[in-house]
């Protein structure tokens, strides 16, 4: 940080603006923080010039100077201009600038700072590299920003988290995470996804979805607010005994979210993706969903053009919505870990 300028004896600041260079370049960054090569091309000077001249002004506290990488901006000093001598040499400068054009110029000069990105945004090279098809590399940076706006984002579980794929989501949104799969290769792959994105808010559990261990996690934390189950309740054995399980590892109000395909013929799930079910009908799940003792029931249908391009894109998702009851039954207890 500089050091606060000592300031000129009056004579010296009458002297310092006697220069009319030094009250065109006092007028301009009045009017706009500007750049030593701006000033220069709005000065019709040379950039060492400019320089020289900003040098006494920055001494007496006239003007502020600031880095920026390789740029130095300059501008006004805040309250400069109550200094009646400033104010004077100010009126003089702007009038010197009305004549030659060179303030309002500013506006234009100004302008002239995003042309290079303008030029680069703006190629058929970069046009060309940018697949409307493809994920932003950058969305976890966004949901990161997301998150704040979320109400309700303490604990998430990823039931059946597979490669951690829906981390990618969690991950940024949620202050924790507990991601659960029953195999010990599937998880090894999600922790690497999730060290490489830096989720060190995610924790893994090798269990099944009812299992002892989960439960015991997450009634230690109270519940989750969230349960994922992404394209998981098709390959239940029993999904009535798996829906009912996930929600109880909801906390009193938390959200059971439940993505699976709509009803659909494909037998080529069942024997390439080892599918029990060929989906579900909407009212199914919303029976299912009941039946579990959950409330505020919703299914929705999700367009096929965001599902993705894997083996199972040309089956229909749909997404299941529901919540546990804040006020719990007497009989019902979060995490009870039965098998079923």
């Amino acid at each position: 940080m500089d050091a606060l300028p000592t300031p000129p004896a009056r004579w010296e600041l009458y002297r310092l603006l006697a220069e009319p260079v030094r009250l065109r370049l006092l007028a301009l960054a009045a009017e706009e923080e500007l750049a030593i090569g701006e000033l220069a091309e709005l000065l019709q000077e040379g950039q060492p010039n400019v320089s020289r001249h900003v040098a006494p002004l920055k001494k007496a506290g006239v003007v502020s100077v600031r880095r920026h990488g390789t740029r130095v901006l300059v501008r006004l000093a805040e309250g400069a201009e109550s200094d009646p001598v400033v104010a004077d040499g100010l009126a003089a400068g702007r009038a010197l600038c009305g004549e030659d054009g060179s303030l309002s110029r500013v506006a234009e000069v100004v302008a002239q700072r995003d042309a290079s990105a303008r030029e680069f945004f703006g190629s058929a090279r970069v046009a060309e590299e940018m697949d409307p098809a493809s994920l932003p590399r950058e969305l976890p940076a966004y949901l990161t920003a997301l998150a704040p706006l979320i109400a309700e984002r303490g604990l998430a579980v990823d039931a059946g988290t597979g490669a951690g794929f829906l981390l990618e989501v969690l991950g940024p949104l949620f202050e924790r995470v507990i991601a659960v799969d029953r195999e010990p290769i599937q998880l090894e792959v999600a922790r690497q996804r999730a060290r490489l994105r830096g989720y060190d808010n995610v924790e893994f559990v090798c269990d099944t979805y009812d299992g002892r261990e989960l439960a015991k996690v997450v009634r230690g934390l109270g519940g989750a607010d969230v349960v994922f189950a992404s394209r998981v309740l098709h390959h239940a054995p029993k999904p009535s005994l798996a829906l009912a399980a996930l929600g109880e590892l909801l906390r009193p109000g938390g959200a059971l979210i439940v993505l699976d395909y709509e009803a659909h013929e494909d037998e080529t799930l069942r024997d390439e993706q080892a599918d029990l079910w060929l989906g579900f009908e909407a009212s199914e799940l919303e029976g299912l969903a009941r039946r579990a003792g959950l409330t505020e029931v919703s299914v929705r249908r999700i367009p096929r053009e965001r599902c993705g391009s894997g083996p199972d894109r040309a089956v229909s998702w749909q997404c299941l919505v529901a919540r546990r009851e804040k006020r719990e039954p007497k009989n019902l207890a979060i995490g009870s870990g039965r098998r079923r």
